[in-house]
């Protein structure tokens, strides 16, 4: 990171799973690195030996990721599922990682914001969209590696060489992944 400060990893616990939340506390112990959870207060997360500092907030749209995003400096890693805070976090030069593993690609998060609000015009119409497939242990496996790759090359933000390389799948199907979901897979 080379300010010499230390390391935060910051999560948007509304909506984290335990499995990553799981892998947080792990890495923590192994990294040394300050972990701070943001959840409105009717998200009672409980004490945790593990957090360094949890930050509770009202219930109003959006007040969770406001305190996230107001948290964030360069090379701080953000867990969050929410395409808008990701956006927001790689604007203030952090890393947005998913809790499937997923790290946000500055090139596609337009792509995901646009998607987004396409998705939100559907709901609002009265029509649905295709929720989030049920959490497997691949999904914690492939959120520790690429927390790991996170820690392991400094904190980069994607796109500004962070040491890691896409996983192992054909580069046409890496290329289709990344222009339809706007994220890489550091798994």
């Amino acid at each position: 990171m080379g300010t010499g400060r230390q390391r935060t990893v910051i999560v948007d616990a509304d909506a984290c799973p335990r499995g990553a939340m799981e892998v947080l506390r792990q890495a923590r112990r192994r990294y040394g690195f300050r972990l701070v959870t943001v959840a409105s207060f009717r998200h009672a997360l409980g004490d945790d030996p593990d957090v360094d500092e949890h930050v509770m907030t009202g219930d109003e749209p959006q007040a969770a990721d406001m305190a996230v995003a107001n948290r964030v400096r360069p090379g701080d890693i953000v867990v969050t599922q929410d395409w808008g805070l990701a956006s927001l976090v790689l604007g203030r030069q952090g890393c947005a990682l998913s809790p499937s593993g997923r790290v946000f690609d500055p090139k596609f998060i337009q792509f995901l914001e646009e998607e987004r609000a396409l998705k939100a015009r559907v709901r609002r119409g009265g029509g649905r969209v295709k929720g989030p497939k049920a959490r497997t242990a691949e999904d914690d496996a492939r959120f520790e590696r690429a927390l790991q790759q996170l820690l392991e090359g400094e904190g980069e933000a994607p796109g500004g060489g962070a040491k890691a390389e896409l996983k192992r799948r054909a580069p046409d199907e890496k290329a289709h992944d990344e222009k339809a979901n706007g994220e890489k897979d550091w798994g």
